[in-house]
């Protein structure tokens, strides 16, 4: 299941342990879209991973805060920490091997 953030406090609940994948994107963002498939069936898959999504344009203090410069931005964060990050589209391959799995 991938979680819908809409503010700060959630965001920093959602990161606060375990290894937690992030999507920031925006509706408008083409690469974004093609990416969202991908990004579904990793969070189906990988149940041991949590997946949220960001959308840069309604949570924009938290793009701000990780310089989140375009998107899709994905970012990797163990027990509340950010560890790795990548940029634009990536296929599934990639999305994995981004994560090590």
């Amino acid at each position: 299941m991938i979680q819908e953030i809409h503010n700060a406090e959630e965001f920093n609940t959602a990161i606060q342990s375990g290894r937690v994948l992030v999507d920031f994107y925006a509706t408008w963002c083409g690469p974004c879209r093609m990416l969202a498939p991908v990004i579904d069936e990793i969070a189906s898959e990988h149940p041991e991973i949590k997946v949220v999504r960001v959308d840069v344009d309604e949570v924009g203090d938290i793009a701000a805060k990780y310089g989140i410069a375009s998107i899709p931005t994905l970012i990797d964060f163990q027990d509340g920490k950010a560890v790795n990050e990548t940029l634009g589209y990536q296929d599934k391959d990639a999305v994995l091997k981004f994560l090590g799995l």
